[in-house]
């Protein structure tokens, strides 16, 4: 039985937004959404909770393992709540819009669920909002996600952010072209997620002369884009790697024509939440913040066992972590208004920047106090707003 002192706990992950907090989000989720939409991508809606199979299908398959599920009581088949959006835009796009012109400009926002959260965030629910351009195979599709991510963030007024671009592709390239496969791809691969150098390339000298010290390179190579991008482009990579190093090359060149003054970083060994992309990939961080405040790349929407899906790019910001990087909301003054205040009287007062709040049968001796005891920071005098602090 629940006691009263427990009917406030919520599971690991979970908590109540109080004010101003709640407001705060739902603000700055809308002004991401009108930034897109000045942008032209225009906004789905998306159910909380879909059938099984068509939530985990293609892209979702990556979210399996975050995925809660329950039986749906009408149908009697298994439902999933959804834990990222993306792969339902993508659905969305395959069918319900699978005849409208491409590329495609989506956008959305709303919450997601997830089973577990992780060491940099450990909340379970939290809210995203993003874009999905489908259909656009070219550089300049992902170079357009990265700056319209990039805009938004400005236009809530987040400035101070740095882009960090990937190519999850090119190391399993440069494995296939140097025939490493098995349990030696999966050494690597660990390694390289874990950015351990010294083991890389003790990996690596089984390699053979031509070979050797190729991924250690790979790896050295990550940083600053302008500093770094030479030395990826000198490195001896085989055929197919070199194919997945020229996308790379290409997209963090359009990146740095349109933002030139973005702070901008190359990681070519990254992986790690990315494993459904299948080309370019970007995060998005601020410094001081915990948390990544947005990520996206490359994928394939629609991809199923009878189709290859279609190009996309897209990306997701997360109001988490872009709420700890803005300063505390400015929160609008609050007036009280004794009882019988005319309704005209007070849309005048809301029209000038107040918040108003009617008192419900309190004596007028009592006003300021009242007042006061509801938080407010202004009264009502003859008809004119008047500070506490001056009354």
């Amino acid at each position: 039985m629940i006691q009263p002192t427990d009917a406030a706990l919520l599971p690991a992950g979970l908590s109540d937004s109080l004010p101003p907090d709640a407001a705060f989000e739902a603000e700055i989720r809308e002004k991401l959404v009108a930034s897109f939409a000045l942008r032209g991508y225009e906004r789905v809606n998306p159910p909380l909770v879909e059938f099984e199979e068509g939530l985990l299908a293609g892209t979702g398959a990556a979210m399996t393992g975050q995925t809660f599920r329950l039986m749906d009581p009408v149908s009697q088949r298994m439902m999933g709540l959804r834990a990222d959006m993306t792969p339902q835009v993508a659905r969305i796009a395959s069918t319900r819009l699978a005849h409208a012109p491409r590329p495609l400009r989506l956008c959305y926002a709303g919450e997601v669920l997830r089973v577990r959260g992780s060491q940099l965030r450990p909340e379970r629910q939290f809210a995203q909002a993003g874009c999905e351009l489908i259909g656009g195979a070219a550089a300049d599709a992902d170079a357009e996600a990265v700056a319209l991510a990039v805009d938004a963030l400005f236009d809530i007024g987040i400035s101070d952010v740095a882009v960090d671009i990937g190519m999850p592709t090119l190391v399993p390239a440069v494995m296939t072209d140097l025939g490493i496969s098995g349990d030696a791809a999966q050494a690597f691969r660990a390694a390289l997620d874990r950015k351990d150098a010294a083991e890389v390339k003790s990996l690596s000298k089984e390699l053979g002369t031509d070979a050797k010290g190729l991924l250690a390179a790979l790896l050295a190579a990550s940083g600053d884009a302008r500093s770094q991008i030479p030395s990826i482009g000198k490195l001896p990579l085989g055929k197919l790697a070199a194919l997945e190093r020229e996308k790379l090359l290409q997209v963090v060149a359009r990146v740095g024509q349109q933002k030139p003054d973005l702070p901008l970083t190359v990681d070519a060994v990254e992986n790690r939440g990315f494993e459904y992309h299948t080309g370019a990939t970007f995060t998005i961080f601020a410094p001081g913040v915990r948390g990544e405040l947005g990520s996206g790349g490359r994928y394939q929407a629609g991809r199923n066992e009878a189709s290859d899906g279609e190009p996309a790019t897209g990306f997701t910001l997360f109001l988490d972590s872009i709420l700890r990087a803005m300063p505390p909301p400015a929160s609008k003054p609050k007036l009280y208004a004794p009882q019988g205040t005319g309704s005209e009287l007070l849309a005048r007062l809301r029209a000038d920047g107040f918040r108003t709040l009617s008192a419900l049968g309190a004596d007028a001796a009592d006003i300021k106090a009242e007042a006061r005891r509801l938080g407010c920071d202004h009264i009502l005098v003859d008809g004119t707003p008047v500070p506490l602090g001056k009354h």
